[in-house]
């Protein structure tokens, strides 16, 4: 499936290595079939001995692309989530992802981030400030708290089972059950203030076409300014018109 992109060899007499595009075609069918897929429905798709196809999803699983769900498919994971933004922008999506965040930042006057999970740690992968003033140290690439950040909270709270079993195993720090129970109830994570002093965040779930949270979008600023009543419905536009963005509407 690569063949009509990468030339056979290059001027120098280098050949793209073979085994390593049988691997990125594994992936590429992986991230084609919703939900994930079975090794055996790979194998009879390509015609190939499950061993084989299987010691491939092991690569791709050791390197953390893919992870097992708990009824036998295996399904991508968030991996890409540091280079997604560049892809992003090649495609056209940054731009509108941004174009986005900085409407939200011009009606609040607050930074708008957003942020996904990436092995047991939101990462931040988009983020636009107000202009001029600075009003949070973290930047794109950051890596934020599971239990104390509010986009580490809302990531929890609407993760599905298997990625919650996959962060107990890990021994990953989680909020406790009344605040995810809380999150989930309103729709809205609010930042618990020990992350970094005098600065509070207010997040909200990113949702795909199925209704999996794929992201946290949130505001942060001051604490002397922190109105999550103010900030949850333009957080939920934003977040309602992200998701449509991902979606292709």
């Amino acid at each position: 499936m690569y063949s009509d992109r990468i030339p056979p060899e290059s001027e120098g007499g280098v050949r793209p290595l073979s085994s390593a595009l049988k691997v990125l075609a594994l992936l590429d069918r992986i991230a084609a079939r919703r939900g994930g897929v079975r090794p055996s429905a790979i194998a009879a798709e390509l015609g190939e001995g499950r061993a084989t196809v299987y010691q491939r999803l092991l690569t791709l699983v050791v390197a953390g692309w893919v992870e097992p769900v708990e009824d036998g498919r295996y399904r991508l994971t968030l991996r890409a989530a540091r280079i997604a933004r560049a892809a992003a922008e090649q495609a056209g999506l940054g731009d509108r992802a941004m174009h986005l965040l900085e409407a939200l930042v011009a009606e609040t006057q607050e930074t708008a981030s957003l942020a996904v999970l990436e092995g047991i740690e939101p990462c931040i992968v988009q983020r636009v400030e107000p202009a001029g003033i600075l009003r949070a140290e973290l930047r794109v690439g950051a890596s934020l708290s599971l239990s104390g950040s509010a986009s580490g909270r809302v990531l929890v709270a609407f993760a599905d089972g298997a990625t919650l079993e996959r962060l107990r195993a890990a021994k990953a720090d989680l909020p406790s059950r009344a605040v995810i129970e809380e999150v989930r109830r309103t729709g809205l994570a609010v930042s618990s203030g020990y992350m970094i002093l005098g600065i509070r965040a207010a997040a909200v779930p990113v949702l795909d076409e199925t209704g999996r949270c794929v992201a946290a979008l949130s505001l942060v600023g001051p604490e002397t300014r922190l109105d999550p009543d103010a900030w949850v419905a333009p957080l939920k536009r934003a977040a309602a018109r992200l998701s449509a963005m991902l979606e292709g509407r």
